[in-house]
């Protein structure tokens, strides 16, 4: 997570507009929002009066900052402690949302017969995917691939036509990585 995330997540809990948190920082808006999309850094000074118009400590964001996670490790020993719920699948992510701004990963796990719905809203938008361990089928628009274990596949997101279903009967997990 990065100092424009959270002041847009304290922001946003705080029912706080960007133009309110403008006027009080003395900003403009499209500065806030360069600095909450990490296109802009503040100096210290805004920085701090961005923080006194959300109503946050500008040290405790620092420090929030500076302690989280670098890196997430999911070991193939964790696969078997996972629970499926009735929809058949799960997704195991790297990174929580806010940790998450040009790409996102996790590790897709598939009971048989089973699909995972396509991510919503997404626009021009890369996939890729890598078979860890069984088999799946990606349809994307009237194209229908089948990969095995150790398969790899990169596209160009389709949400209005395209699935992932496990049609094996053994249970499938999927490296996938997708940009936002």
């Amino acid at each position: 997570m990065n100092i424009g995330t959270l002041l847009r997540k304290y922001r946003k809990e705080r029912k706080l507009t960007l133009k309110a948190v403008a006027e009080k920082a003395t900003i403009s808006e499209g500065f806030l929002s360069q600095v909450e999309n990490d296109v802009n850094s503040p100096s210290v000074d805004t920085l701090m009066r961005i923080c006194n118009a959300i109503g946050v400590n500008a040290g405790e964001l620092i420090s929030q900052v500076s302690k989280q996670e670098k890196i997430i490790l999911i070991k193939k020993s964790e696969w078997d402690e996972i629970e499926l719920s009735h929809t058949g699948f799960v997704t195991r992510r790297f990174f929580p949302p806010e940790n998450r701004t040009v790409i996102d990963s996790s590790v897709l796990v598939i009971e048989p017969r089973k699909s995972i719905p396509v991510r919503k809203n997404i626009k021009n938008a890369q996939e890729v995917l890598c078979v860890l361990k069984g088999s799946i089928e990606l349809m994307l628009s009237d194209e229908t691939i089948l990969m095995g274990e150790g398969d790899s596949v990169h596209f160009w997101s389709n949400p209005e036509s395209q699935k992932i279903t496990n049609n094996s009967t053994t249970t499938s997990f999927v490296l996938w990585v997708g940009t936002l």
